[in-house]
């Protein structure tokens, strides 16, 4: 069997930026075994399979595997890069610009714009925020990350978020403590298992206004064997949703949260907020094509 991928860059306007996404169409024929088989075998943090939807109503169905065989769901950069990509391939209705997608038992609203051989916009809705608790403790979460206690934002406390997946998100008090961070992967992953939550979004909002942004982030996510992200919308959202609760940012409708600078793919996730309604926004470069002979 020969089966075709793309590799589509997420949250980028050139290539060899933002997230790359490994990128597998018409998918219905794999098991899952091969489809877990697939990306250990890409070995980024998710890699994305186009199948025929379960559910009525739903135009597109995606399922997302990281390298330790993991499925994971929501909305994120593993959904953004396959819409990028159906939109390029000319797959999409010209007559349409909003499908539906099913990520797991979700039907999420996209929104497809700007099409053309090069790319397209992709909006797309997540799931209602849900505030899942918080972890209190700041010298073991200091520890696990490689910080000081005093490195932690003084007036803010971790907490779990969801959008779609369970993060937890962990204010700090400068881009340099975002910077520093070091994660323990073994106490990081026992302290998120306690937490109930799957990855770790260590941000700050303490920057210059005129950088025009209103967090910069980083990801780890042990807990399904990503090191370390570049682009994490399903992380971003929720983010964006505590924000937006704690009136920190002034435009609901303009959030833009920064990520993947430390490692050398800069990336910008556009966000929205109204009231339990999420959206995420981004654009994405089709970096490569081939064909795996299986």
């Amino acid at each position: 069997m020969d089966v075709q991928f793309f590799w589509v860059d997420v949250f980028a306007t050139t290539a060899l930026a933002g997230n790359p996404l490994a990128l597998v169409p018409d998918a219905d024929a794999l098991p899952d075994e091969t489809m877990q088989a697939i990306a250990r075998e890409f070995n980024q943090s998710e890699t994305t399979f186009v199948v025929r939807p379960e559910r009525p109503g739903a135009d597109q169905r995606l399922r997302s595997f990281t390298p330790a065989g993991v499925e994971v769901f929501g909305a994120g950069h593993n959904a953004m890069g396959a819409w990028i990509w159906l939109a390029q391939s000319g797959r999409l209705d010209p007559d349409r610009d909003t499908f539906v997608q099913q990520i797991g038992d979700d039907l999420l609203k996209v929104r497809v714009s700007g099409r053309s051989s090069t790319g397209a916009q992709v909006s797309m809705e997540q799931s209602a925020p849900r505030f899942l608790g918080r972890v209190e403790d700041r010298e073991a979460l200091a520890a696990v990350l490689g910080l000081r206690a005093e490195d932690l934002a003084g007036d803010r406390v971790a907490e779990v978020a969801s959008t779609g997946a369970e993060h937890l998100l962990v204010p700090v008090g400068s881009i340099e403590a975002v910077d520093a961070a070091q994660p323990d992967t073994a106490g990081l992953r026992k302290l998120l298992a306690e937490a109930g939550a799957e990855g770790c979004y260590l941000y700050t909002v303490a920057l210059d206004p005129a950088a025009g942004v209103s967090a910069s982030a980083r990801f780890f996510n042990p807990t399904v064997g990503i090191a370390e992200d570049p682009a994490t919308g399903t992380a971003a959202g929720p983010l964006a949703a505590v924000l937006v609760r704690d009136g920190l940012v002034p435009d609901h409708g303009r959030i833009v949260i920064e990520q993947g600078r430390r490692l050398g793919r800069p990336s910008r996730i556009l966000l929205s907020v109204d009231g339990p309604l999420v959206t995420i926004t981004g654009t994405g470069i089709l970096a490569a094509e081939g064909v795996l002979h299986l």
